[in-house]
């Protein structure tokens, strides 16, 4: 039985840990939403963003509507 070379392996681990990541990000932000200050429509327009398109969603609610929806509490 012959090993993996070195290089396999550390690929396959930095890949693992690159979609670990993004599901952490993912899951992350999804939780952020929901837990978010504003109601109603705002919160519904993040969180199907983030269901349609995984990535750039999540990573937008981190940039832009999670400090939005920090500054503004009482806007929906």
């Amino acid at each position: 039985m012959a090993l993996a070379p070195t290089g396999t392996i550390v690929i396959g681990c930095a890949g693992a840990a690159a979609v670990a990541g993004v599901l952490a990000l993912y899951f992350g932000a999804l939780l952020g939403i929901v837990r978010s200050d504003p109601t109603g429509g705002m919160k519904l327009v993040w969180f199907v963003f983030a269901l349609m398109a995984p990535f750039l969603g999540c990573l937008l609610w981190f940039l832009v509507g999670h400090r939005d929806a920090r500054h503004r509490p009482g806007i929906a």
